[in-house]
């Protein structure tokens, strides 16, 4: 059983391997059943509702996604948003090439969405967005390279910023493991997703890597979801 008194460093295949766009659109369609029913988007939404109390169909809103992967967080704003006649300008940002083809082939021609292929740490120093979330983008980071991404996201976002990523414990990583290898046949799920808890955070780690980023805890919280997920808000204004 593998140690998770602390973060493992085990790396994703999907940080480290090449792979054919089939076999990575596969591993993204397959991630979106999963947080489907494992609720990985109520975190978000959540927040994002109560960050927009009191806006206007009038006014626009602007949110940048990074670590997009095939675009479902963004969809699901949209989708709530839409109802809410809200004016929305939303960009997906990733890393990996394949992420944009994948979402633009799902993402409705009509969504205000966009997707774009950089590396967050290389965007203009200009760029700004209301909102600037992330999910399942945390763990892929060392903590050096979290502590930079909150630093970025605090001086990038003018409104708010949220991280939506895994609780690490013994219990998820048990379940993750064996269901994966049960229901999924994608070699990628079956290996990324327990390591995905195991390189996960604690709240108290959540702490030292805020106070580590030199963001007061006055302007954040830190809140548990079922099943065994952390939210990790900053409100600006």
């Amino acid at each position: 059983m593998e140690d998770l008194s602390q973060r493992s460093t085990r790396a994703e295949l999907m940080d480290t391997e090449s792979v054919s766009f089939a076999e990575f659109h596969d591993c993204l369609h397959t991630l979106r059943i999963i947080n489907t029913f494992t609720l990985a988007y109520r975190p978000t939404l959540r927040w994002f509702e109560r960050m927009t109390v009191g806006v206007g169909s009038e006014q626009s809103i602007s949110v940048i996604d990074i670590g997009c992967g095939g675009g479902d967080m963004l969809r699901r704003i949209w989708r709530w948003a839409r109802e809410r006649h809200f004016d929305l300008k939303l960009i997906g940002i990733d890393l990996n090439p394949w992420s944009k083809k994948s979402a633009e082939q799902v993402t409705p021609k009509d969504a205000p969405i966009r997707f774009e292929t950089a590396n967050v740490f290389s965007l203009d120093s200009s760029r700004r967005a209301d909102f600037i979330v992330s999910s399942l983008f945390a763990h892929h980071l060392t903590d050096g390279e979290l502590i930079r991404f909150i630093q970025w996201m605090d001086r990038h976002a003018t409104r708010g910023w949220f991280i939506n990523d895994l609780h690490r414990h013994p219990l998820p990583r048990c379940v993750i493991k064996y269901a994966v290898r049960l229901l999924f046949p994608n070699r990628m799920i079956q290996h990324d997703a327990p390591a995905s808890v195991a390189r996960a955070f604690t709240a108290s780690e959540w702490r030292y890597l805020l106070g580590k980023a030199g963001i007061s805890p006055e302007r954040t919280e830190i809140e548990w979801f079922f099943p065994f997920r952390y939210g990790v808000s900053c409100r600006k204004l």
